[in-house]
């Protein structure tokens, strides 16, 4: 394992840049991708979303097998990142194109982007799993690891800001381009979006020269073939770790309540702001990436000066009570004449997300020394690969609830298309509006409130991960050693 002295400064900022890879791709398919189909390539909405819900049910079964290989001595996390950049940025400019569009068969449509679809998501997996992973084998230090995922997320806020702002440049970009071509405008995003993702994955990976190894093969030990039963049985005694539990189950309820806020946006600028979408998006987005660029070096500074759950528990909770707020508030609230929680509402989600993306992956990262110390194994990549499976099903829940409640207060979306005010019918049913507002607002709270609950139940404070590490050492060296200090990790 590389030595803490070896991860220079430069080194870090490279890596971190490697955030921009995952984020760019992650924002720009999960924002755009179903008005892309409904709208571009003409996929009926209902078959659009089956896309999209196959995909990510696909990369769940991708990401445990993945994390799996990429924990096998011999396996070069840094060479599996590589060698993903080319294949995924090219079919994700192929994704983005109109190809299916003079397709009359609906059946044909659904397939060609279902197949592309799940192959974003395999060499998009092949890359964050292990770049997510790395960390954990860089440094063993409790401060170092917060601070390389807290530069990382810093990075995140603008990663975000790029993947959402540059799609919404597609009319623009149609404008340019002739009536022939126009079709494919989301294509030449697409094909910016990968460039800039292909490009900082070669300089994160260049980063790793010199203070990555890969693990070494034990001569005369048989390499576990990496099967389904295998990765299965592997979460299993992952599972059977005390704070696992809590943790997953932390990751989940955090992810079901952001996605479900981001899920409503459009609904939330135009009908409970009550501001004209290319407006109202535009001070939302930055808004929320202004925000989480100023809180994550103040989660981190927490973090240290505490601990990282000790941060996560403040600064979600903060969030969660201004959440209730902009409830009580209300989301049309002036100041002015201005509609001011176009400010409000992505200042309180940007708390949340920088706070959950400075932190998520530095805790998951202690699980990996608790699993060494029980099983004298180090799995990095399936610690990795468990809560990125947990988080995807957290969005994908969230999505599903926040589109149950939009039906159950009575309102009919099957002539909106997300992101394009013209196609969005301003809602007057003060019933209906107010669901909008509830799933912006009080019911993520509820959500927020359970995640923070498991927040508090996961046990891995930093006195007991130091106590922890401490006793690790010593069973590395054979010597004695005890469970004095962590008894509630175990």
């Amino acid at each position: 394992m590389a030595q803490k002295s070896l991860l220079t400064k430069r080194k870090k900022t490279g890596y971190a840049f490697g955030i921009f890879t995952e984020s760019l791709i992650y924002n720009m398919f999960y924002t755009y991708y179903l008005t892309f189909l409904n709208e571009i390539v003409g996929i009926k909405p209902a078959y659009s979303s089956i896309i999209i819900f196959i995909s990510i049910a696909w990369d769940a079964i991708t990401d445990p097998m993945i994390g799996n290989y990429t924990d096998r001595p011999g396996v070069d996390k840094r060479k599996v990142m590589k060698r993903s950049l080319f294949p995924l940025g090219i079919i994700f400019i192929v994704a983005w194109t109109n190809i299916g569009a003079g397709f009359d068969s609906q059946l044909l449509k659904i397939l060609l982007y279902t197949v592309l679809s799940m192959a974003i998501w395999v060499f998009y997996t092949l890359y964050t799993i292990p770049y997510y992973a790395v960390v954990a084998e860089l440094t063993e230090d409790y401060d170092e690891r917060t601070q390389i995922r807290s530069l990382s997320s810093l990075l995140n806020a603008l990663a975000v800001g790029l993947g959402n702002i540059l799609p919404a440049l597609v009319p623009t970009v149609a404008i340019l381009l002739t009536e022939k071509y126009e079709a494919n405008s989301y294509a030449v995003i697409a094909a910016i979006i990968s460039v800039l993702a292909v490009i900082l994955g070669f300089v994160c990976c260049k980063s790793l020269n010199g203070v990555y190894e890969p693990k070494k093969i034990v001569e005369n030990e048989p390499l576990k073939k990496t099967t389904m039963r295998s990765t299965m049985k592997t979460f299993g005694e992952i599972l059977r770790l005390k704070p696992a539990k809590y943790f997953l189950l932390f990751v989940f309820f955090f992810l079901a309540t952001s996605s479900m806020i981001q899920a409503n946006l459009t609904y939330m600028v135009i009908d409970c702001i009550g501001m004209d979408y290319d407006t109202g998006i535009v001070f939302v987005i930055l808004t929320m990436v202004v925000s989480m660029a100023i809180i994550v070096p103040i989660v981190e500074a927490v973090a240290k000066k505490k601990d990282r759950r000790f941060a996560v528990i403040l600064f979600l909770s903060i969030a969660c009570v201004g959440e209730v707020l902009l409830k009580v508030i209300g989301l049309d609230f002036e100041v002015g004449g201005f509609r001011i929680m176009c400010i409000g509402a992505p200042l309180v989600l940007g708390i949340g997300i920088g706070t959950f993306w400075t932190l998520f992956y530095s805790m998951g990262y202690d699980l990996v020394e608790l699993d060494e110390f029980k099983t004298g194994e180090r799995r990095e990549s399936i610690i990795t690969a468990l809560p990125q499976l947990v988080q995807k099903f957290g969005s994908a829940f969230g999505i599903l609830i926040a589109g149950q409640l939009l039906s159950a207060y009575g309102y009919d979306s099957s002539a909106d298309i997300a992101g394009s005010e013209a196609l969005i019918p301003v809602v007057t049913d003060p019933k209906i509006v107010n669901g909008m507002e509830n799933i912006s607002t009080i019911i993520p709270a509820a959500l927020l409130l359970i995640s923070i609950i498991f927040a508090i139940l996961y046990p891995m404070t930093r006195s007991r991960v130091n106590a922890l590490m401490a006793q690790l050492q010593k069973k590395r060296n054979g010597e004695e050693y005890s469970t004095e200090g962590f008894e509630k990790l175990l």
